[in-house]
């Protein structure tokens, strides 16, 4: 199991929820988006791939005006 941190501007995941994920690639890292653009990743770095397409939400809380979800990933 690998637990990741997702920003979200607006609240629209809920714990429990399952969520696809795309992903993103820079030079030297990798982001990614849980769909439809409900939340972003932080770039994470090239040895830290996320190999997962699925996830679920585990815990959300709230960062002055923006929510963090952290998605549990099968890995």
């Amino acid at each position: 199991m690998r637990t990741e941190p997702f920003t979200m501007e607006r609240n629209v995941l809920e714990i429990g929820q399952e969520v696809e994920i795309t992903e993103g690639r820079l030079p030297r890292a990798w982001y990614y988006t849980a769909e439809p653009a409900a939340a972003m990743s932080a770039n994470i770095p090239l040895n830290r791939r996320i190999t997962s397409t699925k996830g679920v939400v585990t815990g959300k809380r709230l960062e002055g005006s923006t929510y963090i979800v952290d998605i549990r990933f099968d890995e």
